[in-house]
């Protein structure tokens, strides 16, 4: 398996056992949690889970487990390439992939969330007061995160109807204009979003439900820090491109892979 690393080599195995020891752990307090919550009337709930003041150390501990299980999970399979992306070439590739790999995880987690809801709702009739507003919580980040990754696999909307046409200086003149105008766009967002972003942060601004989750302060600091990965990946992108022969794209062009990924799937 070492072999067909993209970058941990004899690391992934030691990687590995890190991301389920996290996860074990994550999994036994979950189910304390769980079995306290059905017999006892003072059992910690989803209430205390995002303020750990309240929830006491069980909680802090949760939450340190839940997040080296994501932190973990996502280093370790953005060790393996799936067949349609392409390799990593840039200095900030890897750490793109490691961001994508944690948004798998958190898509899952939304579909988690959202079975738990309708099993409660629909067959137990006790819906809960937080299931809709974590899964917003949760696709914020995992919508930001798909920005950088699709920056990173070059798979954002580009025209080529007139880029493919120039001259290949041309090309590079062109890859910098977008480049500079990325980093312009940055840069505005920054000067005018900072200062709210502060403010709503270190007051950890609530959604002002009846769960009350801290969205305004937490999505609000991570559209401007998701925004500057995206600049430093574009710029990763253009300096890993700038010796590369030119590329000529067609609308008639078909990934072999994907449609042979497709045909399986209907065979079974």
């Amino acid at each position: 398996m070492e072999s067909d690393s993209l970058w941990l080599g004899h690391m992934r195995k030691p990687v590995r056992l890190i991301m389920l020891a996290f996860v074990g752990v994550t999994a036994l307090i979950y189910v304390w949690l769980v079995f306290n919550k059905i017999f006892m009337a003072d059992a910690i709930g989803m209430h205390e889970m995002i303020r750990p003041s309240e929830g006491g150390t069980i909680v802090t501990i949760m939450l340190y487990a839940m997040l080296g299980s994501l932190l973990s999970a996502g280093i370790y399979l953005s060790d393996f390439k799936g067949d349609i992306e392409l390799e990593p070439d840039g200095f900030f590739d890897i750490f793109s992939l490691v961001i994508s790999r944690i948004s798998m995880v958190l898509t899952a987690l939304i579909v988690l969330v959202m079975f738990y809801e309708v099993i409660s709702r629909y067959v137990f009739s006790r819906p809960t007061l937080w299931a809709n507003e974590l899964s917003l919580w949760i696709a914020a980040f995992v919508f930001l995160f798909a920005g950088q990754y699709a920056m990173q696999q070059r798979s954002h909307i580009r025209i080529y109807v007139i880029y493919d046409i120039m001259p290949r200086w041309a090309q590079k003149a062109s890859d910098v204009l977008s480049t500079l105008l990325i980093v312009f766009f940055t840069f505005s967002m920054i000067w005018g979003g900072y200062n709210d972003a502060k403010t709503r942060a270190l007051r950890m601004e609530t959604f002002g439900t009846a769960w009350d989750p801290p969205l305004p302060g937490t999505i609000k600091a991570a559209i401007l820090i998701i925004i500057v990965l995206v600049t430093i990946q574009a710029i990763s992108n253009l300096i890993a491109d700038w010796n590369k022969l030119p590329e000529h794209h067609s609308g008639a062009e078909v990934d072999e892979t994907e449609i042979e990924h497709i045909r399986q799937a209907l065979e079974k």
